[in-house]
């Protein structure tokens, strides 16, 4: 029974991903039929309502804090792209971590909590230099990691470039994938050792 619920899991998980993959597409089309209606109606389009943020599947408010704090420390936005927080990485690996076995879930509910009492307290609210040293610390031994801390840091930031890479920000803006193209001509490795 407990493999039927894993499996369950499992393939809503992989639901959740497919859902995130296909948004870019969903959004051009949304994109097109607002053109459509925009050239039908003499160029007025209704402006869509601000988003709002979905409670969290698994996070506290705070834990959700500090995972969005981490996820762009990791990610930034800057000049090139939007960082973490825009493309909606903390909610990506909230319903990740919701979806995952409970071995995982007390992984990055101590990892936090461990994180927290790095900074003093409360890691969201910390000084960003302090926020940076914390991070900086827990990622030194991120190859081979050995304690809590270090597992976690790397789960983090796993999970983080997980999201990222799979968001319309991070596939669109951050790689600027256009999607696939007709070449006319192949003209292979240009690289002069791979030349014969």
């Amino acid at each position: 029974m407990s493999d039927e619920k894993n499996d369950l899991s499992r393939r809503q998980a992989l639901k959740g991903i497919a859902v995130g993959v296909s948004l870019p597409i969903l959004g051009q089309r949304v994109l097109a039929d607002e053109e459509t209606h925009a050239h039908n109606h003499g160029g007025q389009t209704a402006k869509p309502a601000p988003k709002k943020a979905a409670a969290p599947k698994f996070f506290t408010a705070k834990e959700m804090a500090t995972v969005s704090v981490i996820s762009e420390l990791i990610i930034p936005t800057d000049d090139h792209s939007p960082g973490a927080i825009a493309a909606e990485v903390p909610a990506f690996i909230d319903l990740m971590v919701s979806e995952a076995p409970a071995e995982t879930k007390q992984l990055w509910r101590d990892g936090l909590a461990a994180v927290d009492k790095k900074a003093d307290g409360d890691f969201a609210k910390a000084a960003q230099d302090k926020q940076i040293a914390v991070l900086t610390e827990i990622s030194k031994n991120e190859a081979k990691p050995q304690a809590l801390e270090e597992r976690f840091f790397r789960a983090v930031k796993n999970m983080t470039i997980d999201g990222y890479y799979t968001s319309e920000i991070g596939i669109k803006k951050e790689l600027r994938y256009k999607g696939n193209t007709y070449l006319k001509e192949f003209k292979g490795c240009t690289h002069p050792e791979h030349q014969s």
